[in-house]
């Protein structure tokens, strides 16, 4: 609802919406280029990962590598992938939540 009955002004709410559209682009283009990690048994497995969910590298200590468990590995292998992409969904929800957050003035609107 717009304060007062009157009609929105289609100017500004359209400068809003592309302004939130252009922090949105800025803030996909930072989370491409940010790594974070994850990692599992204590370190013997890390996985890297961007912003925006992209497995960028594994890393597995010798140590964690034994030829007759190799489940084991597996299973820290995803431990570690989900462990990064958790930390990702972190960082999304810290750069992306504020937009979001705009978004929600815009509600009630006719369109």
């Amino acid at each position: 609802m717009i304060p007062g009955g009157g009609q929105p002004n289609m100017q500004q709410l359209l400068q809003q919406a592309q302004k939130m559209q252009q922090d949105l682009a800025r803030a996909q283009e930072v989370l491409a280029q940010t790594e974070v990690e994850g990692q599992a048994g204590g370190g013997l497995v890390k996985a890297t990962v961007t912003g925006s969910g992209e497995l960028r590298g594994l890393v597995i200590d010798p140590k964690a590598v034994d030829p007759d468990d190799t489940e084991t590995l597996a299973d820290l292998v995803v431990a570690a992938v989900q462990a990064a992409n958790e930390n990702a969904q972190a960082l999304q929800q810290e750069k992306l939540g504020p937009l979001a957050e705009g978004l929600g003035g815009m509600q009630g609107l006719p369109f």
